[in-house]
């Protein structure tokens, strides 16, 4: 009788330390997918100086504009937490959407070499910033759900799992992304 008693706690045991270190695999995999998202935010906030430059250099009399990326870039970068950094992003892509719309009125901006490549090059951080985005998002949705799941219920949080917030585009944001764009010839 005793030996059972013992192996049912040996593998009450076993069991509590593979569900433990299943939370702290899934953390790890949330902090590791916001780490990449960070990654991409500084490529993107290092991009937007160039950017702002090359417009200024056209587009003198559109300073609002211009003041108004670089504030919003000024803010993302120094937003503190998922949802702040979130809001600020939302922002910036705000301003860096009516700063790219500037080059359809300056047609030597938008013939611009420089301005094509930074342009090229904003889209590609802004696709690996998507994917990013999607990839965080999933993390956090299996490290919730895992935290949530009995019977890690029962002692997640006095281990300090807590849950984790979706970097979250926002509903301005995400409506512009669900429509297709429009081509105009």
């Amino acid at each position: 009788m005793e030996w059972v008693i013992l192996g049912l706690i040996v593998l009450v045991v076993l069991w509590g330390i593979g569900t433990y270190n299943g939370l702290v695999t899934l953390r790890q995999r949330a902090n590791q997918a916001f780490a990449d998202i960070d990654v991409q935010l500084k490529q993107r906030h290092d991009l937007i100086p160039n950017l702002v430059e090359t417009v200024k250099g056209y587009a003198t009399h559109e300073k609002e504009t211009l003041d108004a990326v670089i504030k919003a870039r000024n803010t993302a970068i120094s937003a503190q937490g998922t949802p702040g950094q979130a809001a600020a992003e939302q922002q910036l892509s705000g301003a860096l959407g009516r700063l790219i719309a500037l080059s359809e009125a300056y047609p030597d901006l938008k013939a611009n070499t420089n301005f094509l490549d930074l342009q090229g090059q904003l889209a590609n951080v802004e696709d690996k910033l998507s994917a990013a985005r999607r990839f965080f998002n999933n993390a956090v949705s299996e490290f919730n759900a895992a935290i949530q799941a009995f019977p890690a219920v029962l002692f997640a949080r006095s281990f300090g799992f807590s849950e984790r917030t979706f970097f979250d585009v926002g509903d301005e944001a995400r409506v512009t992304l669900d429509k297709a764009p429009s081509v105009k010839f």
